[in-house]
């Protein structure tokens, strides 16, 4: 055998929401990789490239951001009610770590989109492909409605989505009982028991924080706790070490309150997907990266989000998912600037623009329940064929 061979595995390129990452059908990997969780991620990291010491992903098919360095793997489902399983990797871009703890709620609209094109799930000639998707990751069902014509999954429409440059067709996504169950990681949605925590951070001290389980785990804290406004663009926030450092010591000393990681130490290393970090700070008018104004007027809250150690440039969809149901639910942080939102629509600021979503709720006997988070994106093939990867992964 040659050791100078690469080996080529059947993949896709995809756009989903402003996310874009690799796409696999689970049974087109190396045996080895389906079977074994270390060579899984040894041959992930080799198809991205990482770790990168230059931060660029030049050997690779990553992006050298959150938003771009991603996978995703796809296979029929093997429960009843679900048409596909999909778990969804994160792929640090410095260390050897795939964060396989939580899901990507722009990639997948890609999900439906691609298990049709794969042949994985059956749709209709024209109308509307309903798919249910088993997110592996979270443990969640989440239902997606993807356009067809022809008998081929419809790509190309109006429908524009901040952070994105060309417009495309509608995929529409409901995350269904999006918080944690009981006896999932976690322990329920709000994790601590409480709608508000007081978080002891070292050199910072203790903030008003809403710690959450629902579309992601989630820690939110109110800008101008840390001194900052709120409206800040990612460029103002990465460029700053020094608050890129206390961010992630807010997030890493929340996770351990989570009970998702048992030291700050091991949240850094091992975790750095989950949980999410979201800045917000009541309504504000800003100019979007692209130009764009947004009003105050327009929007319930402002908010930015915090994804592998640096600032999204956009908005997480899973993200969207935990902003949505802590804005409704009376007692959080996030609830206390939004009051009533009438239908459980949130429309949110983020750093490209603006997001509309809803959350379906319910209370009984003063506890309250999210049925169903709904919010549209886009999907896109960008490229179909095969990645090579070196034999030595």
């Amino acid at each position: 055998m040659n050791p100078f061979r690469q080996i080529p595995i059947r993949a896709t390129y995809m756009r989903g929401g402003t996310s874009k990452g690799v796409f696999f059908v689970v049974d087109d990997l190396p045996v080895l990789a389906q079977n074994d969780a270390s060579a899984l991620d040894r041959l992930i990291l080799r198809v991205i490239g990482s770790p990168d010491p230059y931060a660029k992903h030049i050997d690779g098919m990553g992006g050298a951001t959150s938003s771009t360095s991603k996978v995703v793997l796809v296979s029929k489902s093997q429960r009843s009610d679900c048409d596909v399983d999909f778990r969804f990797g994160a792929v640090s871009i410095e260390s050897p770590t795939v964060d396989w703890s939580g899901n990507c709620g722009n990639l997948t609209a890609a999900v439906g989109p691609f298990a049709i094109h794969r042949g994985l799930v059956s749709a209709p000639s024209d109308g509307m492909a309903v798919v249910r998707i088993w997110q592996a990751n979270i443990g969640k069902l989440i239902v997606a409605h993807v356009p067809m014509a022809n008998g081929e999954v419809v790509e190309l429409g109006d429908f524009e989505l901040d952070g994105v440059t060309f417009p495309a067709a509608e995929v529409r996504l409901e995350f269904l009982d999006p918080g944690a169950d009981e006896t999932g990681e976690g322990d329920a949605t709000f994790p601590t028991g409480r709608a508000i925590d007081q978080l002891a951070v070292p050199g910072l001290g203790s903030l008003d924080v809403t710690l959450i389980n629902s579309g992601i785990p989630s820690v939110f804290v109110q800008a101008q706790a840390i001194g900052l406004s709120g409206t800040e663009m990612p460029s103002d926030i990465n460029a700053n070490a020094n608050l890129l450092g206390l961010l992630e010591s807010i997030r890493s000393h929340a996770s351990v309150a989570m009970g998702l990681s048992a030291t700050p130490q091991e949240a850094t290393a091992s975790r750095p997907h989950t949980p999410k970090l979201t800045l917000f700070c009541a309504p504000a008018t800003y100019i979007a990266s692209n130009g764009r104004v947004v009003h105050g007027a327009d929007i319930d809250l402002v908010a930015r989000t915090i994804s592998m150690g640096k600032a999204h440039h956009a908005m997480t969809g899973t993200g969207a998912v935990a902003i949505a149901v802590a804005a409704v639910i009376p007692g959080t942080i996030l609830q206390r600037i939004v009051g009533h939102a009438p239908g459980g629509v949130i429309r949110f600021g983020h750093p490209s623009g603006t997001l509309t979503v809803a959350a379906d709720t319910t209370q009984h006997n003063g506890s309250w329940t999210v049925r169903k988070v709904s919010l549209s994106r886009s999907a896109r093939r960008l490229m179909e064929g095969h990645v090579l990867v070196p034999k030595v992964y």
